[in-house]
């Protein structure tokens, strides 16, 4: 197993990048709705850039870690949805086994006043197009909310869109993405217009993407779609599926 594949436990699966790339302000933007990533992403021990990506599962870590830029990109899966952690109890979210792994990946600790840096410039929440990734989305922003607020405030969240359908003309080396049913209506109403023919698939997940997929719209910090998260998102995410005000 080499520095690249570090495991933390057999439950949770940490695979680690190696030790960063020197910091390059167009080597780590990204399409976004909001600001690019920035000087102030790096991690607060050295210059050098990292991010971890979060996943659902051992089939989408996989597809992601053989798809990956090794030397800064590490993968850590969730096992399942994880707790909400505004219902839950202070207690029970710290004796969350996950939850336990997230921080150590961070390396770093649950007290505040301890926090000095972390050992990923970003987060990159990356879960499959549907419902159930809608809501693990969810459930990490209002973690983080409650948890680790520095990192929304400081921009160093983001929500990586993966593409849904692949749409593809005779040749198949012609093809379009799109990331919503809207989107794939309004892409084959444009099509069938102009009487091009065509026909599309839809990816079931993110293991089903083909590794060049994955990488260029997924990884590849200049072709991903990404968009920054803040405390206003993790906020509205609790207000959808909490329905109850925060508390602390």
């Amino acid at each position: 197993m080499t520095d690249a594949m570090t495991w933390i436990s057999q439950a949770t699966k940490l695979i680690d990048c190696a030790g960063g790339i020197e910091f390059r302000s167009n080597a780590v933007s990204s399409r976004s709705s909001n600001k690019a990533a920035s000087a102030g992403d790096r991690t607060g021990g050295d210059n050098l850039y990292r991010e971890l990506f979060i996943v659902e599962g051992d089939s989408a870590s996989q597809a992601v870690a053989n798809a990956r830029d090794v030397r800064y990109q590490a993968v850590l899966p969730m096992q399942g949805k994880p707790m909400n952690a505004v219902k839950a109890s202070p207690k029970a979210v710290r004796r969350n086994q996950w939850f336990a792994a997230f921080v150590e990946a961070l390396g770093t600790t649950w007290d505040p006043a301890l926090r000095e840096t972390f050992r990923y410039s970003r987060l990159l929440l990356l879960f499959d197009p549907d419902a159930d990734g809608i809501h693990c989305g969810a459930l990490m922003l209002m973690f983080l909310e409650r948890y680790f607020p520095e990192l929304l405030t400081s921009r160093r969240v983001s929500l990586i869109k993966a593409p849904l359908f692949r749409i593809e003309g005779d040749d198949p080396r012609d093809c379009l993405f799109a990331y919503s049913e809207d989107q794939l209506q309004q892409l084959r109403s444009a099509l069938e217009e102009k009487s091009i023919p065509h026909r599309y698939q839809r990816y079931r997940g993110l293991a089903s993407l083909p590794s060049d997929v994955l990488t260029e719209h997924c990884l590849a910090p200049n072709g991903r779609t990404a968009y920054l998260m803040g405390i206003d998102d993790a906020a509205m995410a609790r207000k959808v599926f909490c329905q109850s005000k925060k508390s602390h």
